[in-house]
C-alpha cells in the first residue's frame, strides 16, 4: 500500500511541476507551417548537381534561414534540388529570395562604361575573352578582347565566369553598360558581413580574411586603381580607378577607389538599400553562395488564416474523439472508467508540457501531422486501460473477489500493454528514421505519447486501481466501478450445469 501511495504521489508531483514550469517559463507549442501559415517552395538546380554539392547547398540555406530567425525549418535534400519549408514567415517575399539567392560575389575592375543605346538588338559570340585577374583593361577597350554577349548587349548567364571579361548592368545606373575585366577576387575571400545604418543610408560592411586570399589581395588591386593603370584604369569623370562588386551577375555597386590600402574589416558597399535588403544580402555573403544556382519550381504559400483553421479543426477533431470515448469508458466502466479519463489527463499534462518545452526551448515545431499523432496514441492509451479492466472482468468472472483480482491482474495486463505499445513505438521509430516532412512529426509524437501512456499507466492508473481496491466501496459495490457483482458467476454457472445434473 505504501508503495502504491509513494508511485502515486510522486507522478501527480511531477505532473504539478511540470505545468508549473511551463506557466513559470511561458513555454508554449511552436505551431508548424500547416497550423501557422508560411511559405514552403521546391528548388531546383539549373544545371546537373551531385549529393555533395546539394547537401552544401542545404547547409549554406540552412545558415541563411537561422539568421533570418525562422524557428524550425525544414530543409531537406530531393532528387535535383532542395525543398524549404518556412512557418510563421511574415514577409514571404524576402524568404523567399533570400534561400533562393546564388549570392556569389565577384570584385571586378571597371575597364569602361558605355551607353547602352549605341548596341542595342546585337548579339556577339566573343574571342579570345579569357583571361587571368588583372589582366590589362586596353584590349578591352580597343577591341582587341570581345567579350561574350546576348541580344540584350550583356553577357549572359553561361559566359559570365570569373575568368571572363564581361558585359553588365549596374542596379544604380540601369542606363550604362560596364566593361568588367576578370575577377581579382570572390566572396570566399569574406570572412563576415553585416548591414549597419550610417551617414543617413544603409550600408553593407565586409570584412575580409587575412592573408594572400583575403586582404592582402584586395590592396593589390586597391593599388592599381587608386593611382590607375591599365588593369584598372581613371575613366574620364573620375580621379581614381573603380571596382565594380558583382552579386550574381549584376553590379551593386562600382565606387572609386580612394585609398591604396584598406584594413581588412573597414570595407563598405554603399547603395540606395533599404533595411531588409541589406540584411538579406548581408546574410547571404555570411554564409557563402550557394554552389549550384537554384530556381524555384514549386511554391505554396499558406496564409496564416488556413493554418488557424487547420488547428481549429485538428483541435476539434481531438476534442470530439477525446469526448465520445469518455463517454464509452464512464458507460461500460463506471468509475474505473473515470480512473482511465484521469490517466489519460495525466498523460496528456506532461504531453502538453514536453512539447512546449521543445517548442519553446528547441524549436520543435507540432505540426498537423503531429496532431494526428497525438490522437491516435489517445486510442493506445484507451487500448491500454481496457486491457487491465477486462482482466479483471475476467478474474472476477472466474470466482474471485475484486480485491484479489486488482493485484493478480495487473502484472499480466501490463505485461501485454508493453508488448502492445512495443509494437506502436518500433513502427514510430522506423517512421521517424525513414522518413522526412510530416510523416516524421506524425512518427515522434506517436512515439511520445506512447512512452507517456506506459508512465501514466504504470505510475498512475496501477497504483489507483490498487488504493482503491483497498477501500470496503470497491469491494461491497464492484458494479459501479464496471465489474461483475460477486457470486453472478456461480449462479450462470450452475443454471449451465443443472440440466446435466438432472441427466444423471
Amino acid at each position: 500500500m505504501r508503495r502504491q501511495l509513494t508511485l502515486l504521489i510522486g507522478i501527480l508531483a511531477i505532473t504539478v511541476a511540470s505545468i508549473a514550469g511551463t506557466v513559470l517559463w511561458e513555454n508554449e507549442p511552436l505551431l508548424g507551417l500547416d497550423l501557422q501559415g508560411g511559405v514552403s517552395v521546391r528548388l531546383i538546380a539549373t544545371q546537373p548537381a551531385d549529393e555533395v554539392m546539394l547537401d552544401q547547398t542545404v547547409e549554406i540555406i540552412r545558415n541563411r534561414v537561422d539568421g533570418l530567425g525562422v524557428a524550425e525549418p525544414e530543409i531537406s535534400r530531393i532528387a535535383g534540388g532542395v525543398m524549404v519549408s518556412l512557418p510563421g514567415v511574415k514577409d514571404q517575399d524576402r524568404a523567399l529570395q533570400l534561400v533562393g539567392t546564388t549570392a556569389e560575389m565577384r570584385f571586378r575592375p571597371v575597364c569602361n562604361v558605355f551607353s547602352s543605346t549605341g548596341n542595342q538588338n546585337t548579339e556577339n559570340k566573343g574571342k579570345n575573352y579569357e583571361a587571368a585577374p588583372l589582366a590589362s583593361c586596353a584590349g578591352g577597350i580597343n577591341g582587341e578582347v570581345e567579350p561574350v554577349t546576348g541580344i540584350s548587349g550583356l553577357t549572359p548567364k553561361e559566359a559570365d565566369q570569373a575568368n571572363n571579361f564581361v558585359v553588365l548592368s549596374s542596379q544604380d545606373d540601369p542606363g550604362a553598360r560596364y566593361l568588367l575585366g576578370p575577377s581579382v577576387l570572390t566572396g570566399d575571400a569574406l570572412s563576415d558581413a553585416g548591414a549597419d545604418f550610417f551617414d543617413y543610408q544603409w550600408q553593407i560592411s565586409l570584412a575580409l580574411k587575412a592573408g594572400q586570399n583575403g586582404i592582402q589581395a584586395f590592396n593589390s588591386v586597391s593599388t592599381q586603381c587608386y593611382f590607375g593603370s591599365e588593369s584598372c584604369p581613371q575613366l574620364p569623370g573620375f580621379t581614381n580607378g573603380r571596382l565594380a562588386i558583382v552579386l550574381d551577375g549584376k553590379i551593386i555597386t562600382a565606387p572609386q577607389i580612394r585609398a591604396p590600402e584598406f584594413q581588412r574589416d573597414a570595407i563598405v558597399i554603399s547603395g540606395d538599400y533599404e533595411k531588409e535588403e541589406a540584411e538579406n544580402v548581408a546574410l547571404a555573403l555570411r554564409y557563402g553562395s550557394l554552389p549550384v544556382e537554384l530556381e524555384a519550381e514549386n511554391t505554396q504559400i499558406v496564409s496564416a488564416t488556413i493554418g488557424e483553421d487547420s488547428l481549429d479543426a485538428g483541435v476539434k477533431a481531438g476534442i470530439i474523439g477525446l469526448a465520445l470515448v469518455a463517454l464509452f469508458m464512464l458507460f461500460y466502466y463506471r468509475l474505473l472508467g473515470l480512473v482511465a479519463l484521469s490517466s489519460l489527463l495525466v498523460s496528456g499534462a506532461l504531453l502538453w508540457a514536453i512539447v512546449a518545452h521543445l517548442g519553446t526551448q528547441e524549436g520543435l515545431a507540432l505540426t498537423l501531422a503531429g496532431i494526428t499523432g497525438i490522437i491516435v496514441a489517445i486510442g493506445v492509451s484507451v487500448d491500454s486501460n481496457i486491457v487491465y479492466f477486462e482482466h479483471l472482468k475476467d478474474d472476477v468472472l472466474d470466482g474471485r473477489t475484486a480485491r484479489s483480482s486488482v493485484d493478480r491482474a495487473f502484472p499480466i495486463a501490463f505485461s501485454t500493454i508493453v508488448k502492445a505499445d512495443m509494437a506502436s513505438l518500433i513502427g514510430a521509430i522506423l517512421l521517424w528514421w525513414l522518413t522526412v516532412g510530416a510523416v516524421k512529426g506524425f512518427a515522434f509524437y506517436l512515439g511520445l505519447a506512447t512512452l507517456l501512456d506506459l508512465v501514466a499507466t504504470y505510475f498512475f492508473m496501477g497504483p489507483i486501481v490498487k488504493v482503491l481496491a483497498k477501500t470496503d466501496w470497491f469491494a461491497n459495490h464492484p458494479k459501479r466501478f464496471g465489474l461483475p457483482a460477486i457470486g453472478a458467476v456461480n449462479e450462470s454457472r450452475s443454471k449451465v450445469s443443472s440440466p446435466l445434473v438432472e441427466t444423471i
